[in-house]
């Protein structure tokens, strides 16, 4: 039988809120989790005492941004009238249906003006620190990547400017290194007052409209102005830390950053699994030297297509020389500022080599093959790569980094940021991780919960009635 409802917009009802809300709805479960009374104490000296009107609870604040980024809802604007629409939020900001919720304007001019980088990374780590007091985290292997985000920039507003280059972290060891082995060659070392090669000045495109943002090309074609999250997390990814930069600056010249503060804060780290990007002989060296594992790809050599492939030329070390596929010698020559030695062989042996063509091309007939001084670890990494414990490591990637960008982006809009600046993206960012592994820290605690429940309960009825066999 067909019903027909009335319509009842101006009906007055007497509700309870705590009674609309579902037993497992997230918000709930996330209010169980952690006592957000802690966020007093983080904030607290960023407000006056006695004087001054009296503000929004900053409770309300950091929960409105975090609901922001735990539905993945675009903007603050959206937020708010999301949440003066939905009770389940007002619930969880402790505000009744008729109160009014406080002004987008009123959240962001807090989180840009009064909230400092400092106060939103006090935030990241309280919350990863309740993840690890309740024995989640596993930080013994840890997984590192880095994914792109793109910049509130429109990519025809541009221009070319002249930037200083950045000068390498490990600079100075490198240089030791190479004279080292300049001296044992019996050539003069380089002069500690040269500069390295490539330092200077180099010119970049920068974005008009965001400065700080860097030109991003994806495939052959596609460009963008984007930032780069370099991000490092567990095997039960939960993210440990992470680093915002440009879109253009290289995973592996962020590594040292990164790297630093993670082994500081968990120094029980003992494998770190990175993607071919970060397989360069310094981050084999650091991590070697510091007596951790690094699980890195097959890293396909960047040789000329249907010339002799690279592992035909064999560097004997009691020779001290490159043999080549037609079993001939390549004598040292010199070792570069990059930490290249240079091995080249004997123009009037090469002139008559049968195979010179897939060789070499140059017109001195000389062939040259260069060896890094920090190879040897390199050739450590393939080692470890080839281990079980490489195999496997390496094969969590799918399951760990990867699918905590995926979740980034598709459940938590990670794709687009519509902030603007390094340090108003890098809060962003940060403040998102943040929501992602409370998230995961309430719905693990939620489980354990009912797990604890349900044994109990089983206990109780195994007391009660010995003779009772499931």
């Amino acid at each position: 039988m067909l019903e027909k409802r009335d319509k009842t917009y101006e009906q007055i009802e007497i509700v309870c809120m705590e009674e609309l809300i579902p037993k497992d709805y997230l918000l709930r479960k996330i209010d169980r989790a952690v006592e957000f009374t802690h966020v007093y104490d983080l904030v607290e000296d960023l407000y006056c005492k006695d004087n001054g009107r009296p503000s929004v609870d900053p409770v309300v604040l950091f929960k409105i941004v975090l609901i922001q980024h735990l539905f993945g809802i675009p903007s603050l604007r959206q937020t708010i009238r999301e949440i003066s629409l939905n009770i389940g939020y007002r619930w969880f900001l402790g505000y009744s249906l008729n109160e009014k919720v406080p002004h987008f304007a009123t959240v962001s001019y807090n989180f840009k003006h009064r909230f400092t980088s400092d106060t939103v990374e006090k935030v990241f780590r309280w919350i990863l620190y309740e993840a690890e007091c309740a024995g989640y985290l596993s930080p013994e292997m840890v997984f590192v990547d880095a994914t792109h985000i793109k910049a509130n920039a429109n990519i025809n507003k541009k221009c070319k400017r002249e930037i200083p280059t950045a000068a390498r972290q490990y600079e100075e060891q490198l240089r030791e290194e190479v004279n080292a082995c300049r001296e044992a060659h019996d050539q003069k070392p380089f002069d500690d007052d040269d500069p390295p090669k490539g330092t200077g000045t180099k010119q970049q495109t920068k974005s008009t409209t965001d400065p700080e943002s860097g030109l991003f090309r994806k495939g052959e074609h596609k460009m963008c102005f984007a930032y780069g999250a370099h991000t490092v997390c567990d095997k039960h990814n939960f993210i440990l830390d992470v680093e915002v930069t440009p879109g253009n600056i290289h995973d592996s010249v962020v590594f040292d950053t990164v790297y630093e503060r993670v082994t500081e804060r968990f120094p029980q780290i003992e494998i770190v699994t990175a993607d071919a990007g970060y397989k360069t002989p310094w981050i084999c060296k650091q991590v070697l030297d510091d007596g951790r594992l690094p699980s890195l790809p097959y890293k396909r050599p960047m040789t000329k297509k249907g010339n002799h492939p690279w592992y035909e030329y064999v560097y004997d070390e009691y020779l001290d020389a490159v043999i080549c596929p037609e079993y001939k010698t390549l004598r040292y020559s010199t070792t570069n500022k990059d930490g290249y030695m240079e091995f080249k062989s004997r123009s009037y042996i090469c002139k008559n080599c049968p195979t010179r063509d897939v060789c070499t091309q140059n017109h001195n007939f000389q062939k040259t093959v260069t060896r890094h001084v920090w190879k040897e670890y390199l050739e450590r990494s393939e080692d470890i790569r080839h281990s079980p414990i490489g195999k496997e490591s390496y094969a969590l990637r799918s399951q760990t980094i990867e699918r905590v960008f995926a979740d980034a982006k598709e459940k938590h809009a990670m794709r687009y940021t519509q902030y603007r600046g390094l340090a108003q993206v890098s809060n962003w960012v940060k403040l998102k991780y943040a929501a992602m592994n409370l998230k995961k820290l309430a719905l693990w605690k939620a489980k354990a919960l009912c797990a604890s429940l349900r044994n109990t309960f089983l206990k109780l009825i195994l007391t009660r009635n010995p003779a009772f066999n499931f």
